[in-house]
């Protein structure tokens, strides 16, 4: 102990002249065993009992999808519970909820990169690929709402024989490029991120097809210092031209709501007030996905709990500012005075056998809930955080679910009145498309290195400069 405390206090002192927090680097490992920690979880050949079993419950999930998909283009949307006045329901909240789960990687990865935020390399992986597969699910729900999917390419402009163009002016062509933008610039800043790491599994991995494929991925990647140079500044390029989709894109989405006439979707404060709840989703995912991860690959040297506290900070305070767009919501609305928007508003709160049950829900989940962060050992605890995020979530699609059914159910004319009840098949498509995300989430786990290897590396004390020791 007496020549152990020295040592500690020499690599604290090492990391401070770096800038670097001791907490956020795996002080316990060194270069080569940062390398064979992460890639043998990629490269080991064993099939992890609880990643079969996970893998095989998605896969039921998927193929109930697939069957949900299958009926709905053979029958049509009117298998769903929509309705005239409710036309909109569990599809575009799933939509909406699955694009918000998707902000919180490029926040990570993207923004804290530019910011220089070291706590950000052990996760930015997970949620760089979090990011990929709920944008890609999110891009079915519109898709089948449409009714003829098959015909999705008429949003695109496109030359045709009619010169029938789409109109500019409607958010939800706003959509297509928003979405489709923010989708290619996540994939290429994934995996751009990937070059390095999976050079590092090509050279590690047996003859045979799995070094193949790799070799492909990696782009001939020699980690020299051309290469190395070339590299950081297109990662750089890239995570400039990604953090200015976080808020565009959500707000892109809000602007389906907001720009409307319908009592209580005409809300200017909906961008801001969109972006900073997808953000609270996306980090309760990343916390879900982290926390599981940790316990299950023994990845604490890597996701400790100084990572898990920062974490669950940046929950509680998009946690606060989402509460503040409730409130914001009922206080304009009734300084405002216009009586369809205070009737709205007011039933929304009041009618239990209605939507208030679902408002009280969701404010207890999204604000009352995540106040336990405000104490430390609760931050810390993989228990406390793992429940709250699973929380968050919950009251998230509860959210976009009110806002979406409420507002629609009773605007302007009371002749016009209705209540949406979901049918079984909404809930097999929601329950289905979770299958759909965790699928290709769970082959990424097994397969492509599931934290930053070089990144991590570049952390360590003694590895200066770019790309030493990578």
């Amino acid at each position: 102990m007496a020549t152990e405390a020295p040592k500690l206090e020499r690599r604290d002192e090492e990391l401070h002249v770096l800038g670097l927090k001791p907490q956020y680097v795996p002080i316990e490992h060194n270069l080569q065993s940062v390398t064979d920690t992460i890639s043998d979880i990629s490269l080991d050949q064993r099939r992890r009992p609880y990643w079969v079993g996970l893998l095989l419950l998605n896969g039921a999930l998927f193929f109930t999808f697939a069957g949900v998909v299958t009926y709905l283009l053979i029958t049509g949307v009117g298998i769903w519970g929509i309705n005239i006045p409710v036309a909109w329901s569990f599809a575009i909240t799933s939509f909406v909820w699955w694009i918000g789960i998707g902000h919180a990687g490029t926040l990570i990865s993207a923004f804290l990169l530019l910011m220089h935020q070291p706590w950000r390399t052990s996760i930015n992986r997970i949620a760089e690929a979090m990011t990929i597969f709920a944008v890609m699910t999110a891009g079915l729900f519109p898709l089948l709402h449409l009714g003829r999917p098959w015909f999705f390419y008429w949003l695109l402009p496109y030359s045709n024989s009619m010169s029938v163009w789409p109109q500019f002016r409607s958010a939800l062509v706003w959509d297509v490029f928003a979405v489709s933008t923010y989708f290619l610039v996540s994939l290429l800043f994934w995996y751009m991120g990937m070059i390095p790491d999976l050079a590092t599994l090509r050279d590690r991995s047996q003859p045979g097809l799995r070094k193949e494929i790799y070799g492909i991925l990696a782009m001939g990647w020699r980690s020299s210092a051309r290469h190395w140079r070339r590299y950081e500044t297109a990662y750089l390029l890239l995570a400039g031209l990604a953090t200015p989709l976080v808020i565009s894109v959500h707000s892109v989405v809000s602007s389906d709501f907001a720009i409307s006439l319908v009592p209580g979707w005409h809300e200017t404060v909906f961008p801001p007030y969109f972006v900073a709840g997808a953000v609270f989703s996306g980090f309760a995912m990343v916390i879900v996905l982290c926390i599981a991860l940790r316990k299950a690959y023994h990845l604490q040297d890597f996701i400790t709990r100084d990572h898990l506290d920062v974490m669950a900070k940046l929950l509680l305070a998009t946690s606060l500012i989402t509460s503040y767009g409730y409130l914001s919501e009922q206080t304009v609305t009734y300084y405002g005075g216009d009586q369809h928007d205070v009737h709205v508003y007011w039933y929304r709160l009041v009618a239990f056998d209605k939507y208030a049950w679902i408002v009280w829900t969701l404010f207890t989940c999204n604000t009352v809930v995540p106040q336990i962060l405000w104490f430390r050992r609760a931050r810390r605890s993989q228990a406390v955080l793992f429940v709250v995020s699973l929380i968050v979530l919950l009251g998230m699609w509860l959210e976009r679910y009110m806002i979406i059914c409420s507002s629609l159910s009773e605007d302007y004319l009371p002749s016009s009145y209705g209540f949406f009840k979901p049918t079984v098949w909404d809930v097999l498509t929601y329950v289905g498309s979770i299958g759909f995300f965790f699928i290709p989430f769970l082959l990424f786990v097994r397969y492509l290195p599931l934290l930053s290897i070089s990144e991590t590396r570049a952390l360590l004390p003694g590895a200066h400069g770019p790309g030493v020791g990578r």
